[in-house]
């Protein structure tokens, strides 16, 4: 979690005051389990900035302290309603929603890990300094900004004199109070009009919108065999990508599931579904071929540089593979096929488990001297076609006759003499983790030094707003330390006809139940995270 307590600005007032905020810069504070740094230079300069327009920062903070209220009242219902499906062990939509916040930007490169820790930071900041600039307006004067570790966790707070904050009026406390919420809401709104605008912004040293552009391939991932850094991948399966989400969604939809095996009678031949939707169709002098090479090696796998196929017909919505016998070796033998894919892929394709647009043909019929066949896949492992281009390689520079440029805006990747093609058979899940892609590329080679910019922007702010969503959406819970709690106990006090004490007694209670929920919920976003992983 990530902390941003509110440090002496409940609770009792603090012992000592400093003394003079002007003679010491720093100190800090360092126990067995908690550090922090307290930092007064900027007391003076938060102090006039806030003071100075303190008319429009109230006007400001004000709509702040409605759409808290709001989604305080909003996400800890929600909270209590899933809560019960978590015991039940259901994950909720908000469940879900959290946990795309809290994990989305996860990732194993340095780069990646950098943004996340730089977006954290930002968002804390940015944070502590709607509550700094809030009480500034209000007149009332900063102690001192503390940044601090609890543990593993890192946090932040503006600490305000307890007394003064508390002789102010109930809604000046609750514009401080909400003024951090309403800032990362705000911050969270210009990264979605940012991104929105950055095709704009890169447009006049940046091309986009004709396939992806790779930034890095690990040597560890599978992909570093057919892919380097700087290609341009142009469509899978033969379904054009321009987005990094539709290629995380097609590797990620692309895994085959282990067959339930489901069996039928028809005619004198016996059908098993297979795992496998994507075939071609194969001339029968390439099958006839085939099979001497496979009943030459028995039942022995195919060669490292072939696949094994086997026929297949439609059924309806799904593919079935053709076994002449169950039971009989020489006969399921006969019934696989030792093909090269490099080959193969340029046939024309059959059966349903392609990417289609209207009008493509949906059946698996091929012509009569043909028969439609489907790679023989393990569980967990998927056959996907990936089209690329090379066009910053010095060759295709050459053979487009421009050694300064590469493709202008208008320009039309599939008729490039740099293209190129492959099979990729293994698992795409993980595969899609190590490969970094932008969907920005520099309109000339010479611009290639500085390809990373639009990837660290776009993923800089994508981290940006997940975790300034993140950061309000655990303050607007009333549990112990946060926001919430403190907005909840100053808006019990506008209700007259509770008395002190039972605001007391309700705040206490929701602060519990809040504060279990808050740990179950997050628990169940933990374990899940760590069961299932992050892609």
């Amino acid at each position: 979690m990530i902390g941003a307590g509110r440090g002496r600005r409940r609770g009792r007032p603090p012992a000592s005051l400093p003394t003079s905020a002007a003679s010491r810069r720093s100190e800090h504070s360092i126990s067995c389990w908690y550090c922090d740094c307290k930092i007064y230079a900027l007391n003076d300069a938060l102090f006039n900035l806030g003071w100075n327009y303190a008319r429009y920062m109230r006007a400001w903070f004000s709509v702040g302290v409605y759409l808290s209220l709001i989604a305080l009242v909003s996400i800890s219902l929600m909270l209590l309603w899933e809560s019960i499906g978590v015991c039940y062990f259901r994950s909720g939509s908000l469940s879900a929603w959290l946990q795309n916040l809290l994990t989305s930007g996860l990732s194993i490169s340095i780069v990646d890990t950098i943004i996340i820790i730089m977006s954290t930071i930002l968002s804390i900041a940015f944070h502590e300094f709607g509550h700094a600039i809030a009480a500034a307006s209000e007149g009332l004067q900063i102690e001192y900004v503390a940044i601090f570790v609890a543990v593993l966790f890192p946090g932040a707070f503006v600490a305000l004199n307890y007394d003064l904050l508390q002789n102010l009026p109930l809604f000046s406390m609750l514009r401080i109070y909400c003024a951090g919420i309403w800032h990362n809401v705000m911050l969270c709104t210009a990264c979605v009009i940012i991104t929105l605008l950055l095709p704009v912004m890169l447009y006049p040293l940046y091309v986009s919108g004709d396939g992806l552009m790779v930034i890095e391939v690990p040597e560890i991932s599978p992909m570093s065999e057919y892919l380097s850094s700087h290609d341009v991948i142009l469509s899978v399966d033969g379904l054009k990508i321009t987005r990094t989400d539709e290629w995380i969604k097609i590797l990620n939809q692309g895994s085959t599931a282990k067959s339930s095996d489901p069996e039928f009678l028809e005619g004198s031949h016996r059908y098993v579904a297979t795992s496998s939707a994507k075939g071609y169709c194969v001339p029968d002098s390439w099958i006839d071929a085939s099979k001497n090479l496979w009943q030459i090696r028995d039942k022995l796998p195919c060669p490292d540089e072939l696949i094994a196929f086997e026929k297949a017909i439609c059924n309806g919505s799904t593919i079935l593979t053709e076994k002449t016998s169950i039971g009989s070796d020489q006969k399921e033998v006969e019934g696989k096929y030792c093909l090269i894919a490099k080959d193969v892929v340029k046939l024309r394709r059959c059966g349903i488990g392609w990417h289609r647009t209207e009008g493509d043909g949906s059946s698996c019929a091929c012509f009569e001297d043909e028969h439609c066949l489907v790679p023989v896949l393990t569980p967990g492992i998927s056959w996907i076609e990936v089209s690329y281009a090379r066009p910053y390689s010095l060759g295709c520079l050459q053979k487009a006759g421009n050694l300064l440029s590469s493709h202008t805006a208008n320009s039309n990747l599939g008729q490039s003499p740099c293209e190129g093609s492959f099979v990729y058979v293994g698992d795409l899940a993980s595969s899609a983790r190590f490969v970094r892609l932008s969907h920005y590329r520099p309109r000339w080679a010479l611009l290639l030094f500085i390809a990373d910019i639009p990837y660290i922007l776009e993923n800089g702010l994508s981290s940006l707003l997940h975790a300034s969503a993140a950061l309000a959406v655990i303050n607007c819970l009333p549990v112990y330390f946060l926001d919430g709690e403190a907005i909840l106990e100053t808006t019990l006090s506008y209700v007259a006809w509770f008395t002190p004490r039972l605001q007391r007694r309700i705040l206490k209670v929701c602060r519990f139940v809040w504060t279990v929920l808050s740990v179950i919920t997050f628990s169940s976003i933990c374990y899940s995270t760590v069961l299932h992983g992050v892609v």
